[in-house]
């Protein structure tokens, strides 16, 4: 049966990305929030996963304003990275988990999520840099992916228990799959910050302590806000908050926090990791 072994939380700042091609881990501006994956980087190599679902939102490389889908899960053999504008690297194509992702397809669908289903799919950096942190070095390849893209750009934005119970049925579709693979979730982007307009700048740590504090143990207190609320709350960006919950449904009912990491700024953002990790994975180890 396959196993999900637990989630990583990031930021998926593409100034990250920059950092990494140039080798700045060590600098003073960005080590804290590099050190934060040595934890993560530990638990990896003794997790060992075969497979990770990603939910990221797209910033344009595949979808736009005139064509925005609220959800949508990519079934291909490969995802391709494209140039961005942001002056990162373009990487290798990442290899797909294609069968599964065609089994979390079939069982969104007979959930009744409308979802657009992706046979071809460029990723961008809100999927790239949060691989390129938890397994460093440009070529690395260990698992096989399934992405899942969510609208957090085009109103009417999903609702954050809406997004919360798409995870909860990728939870679902992982445990009625018949592999014996390793599955480790993946919830990408913010936390709190706004790019543009009169807030520029904008970042609320009160709101990301509460999102930090309650992830794991309480999702559901992040849900009580609408969509709005969280633009309100977190910035025009922040609320790619609606990553985190979706993958955090995806985990399962019970979690443990392994380790967290909450660094102001990042490049105007205020840049978070956070490590879950499941009870059989616990019970595994022992």
């Amino acid at each position: 049966m396959a196993h999900i072994v637990g989630g990583i939380f990031t930021s998926h700042v593409p100034a990250i990305g920059g950092a990494i091609a140039r080798g700045l881990q060590e600098d003073p501006y960005w080590k804290p929030f590099f050190d934060g994956f040595h934890p993560i980087h530990r638990w990896l190599a003794a997790a060992r996963p075969d497979v990770a679902v990603l939910f990221y939102n797209d910033h344009g490389l595949n979808f736009f304003l005139d064509t925005m889908p609220t959800f949508a899960v990519g079934a291909a053999a490969e995802y391709h990275n494209a140039d961005e504008g942001w002056g990162l690297p373009v990487m290798k194509p990442f290899p797909g988990a294609e069968a599964l992702s065609w089994h979390i397809i079939e069982h969104l669908v007979a959930s009744e999520f409308d979802i657009t289903t992706c046979q071809k799919m460029a990723v961008d950096h809100a999927l790239t840099v949060p691989l390129a942190l938890s397994w460093p070095g440009a070529d690395n390849r260990p698992v096989r992916i399934v992405p899942i893209a969510l609208n957090t750009v085009q109103h009417p934005l999903p609702s954050p228990s809406r997004c919360l119970a798409l995870g909860r049925a990728v939870h679902d579709a992982l445990a009625s799959w018949p592999g014996a693979e390793r599955i480790v979730i993946f919830g990408t982007g913010g936390l709190s910050h706004q790019l543009d307009g009169e807030r520029a700048g904008f970042i609320n740590k009160d709101y990301d302590r509460f999102c930090l504090d309650h992830l794991g143990p309480e999702p559901e207190a992040l849900v009580a806000h609408s969509a709005v609320d969280i633009v309100e709350l977190a910035g025009s960006q922040g609320i790619e908050i609606l990553n985190w919950i979706a993958a955090r449904g995806a985990l399962g009912p019970d979690v443990r926090e392994v380790s967290r990491n909450y660094h102001i700024p990042i490049s105007n953002t205020a840049a978070a990791t956070m490590l879950l990790e499941t009870p059989a994975t616990l019970s595994k180890a022992a």
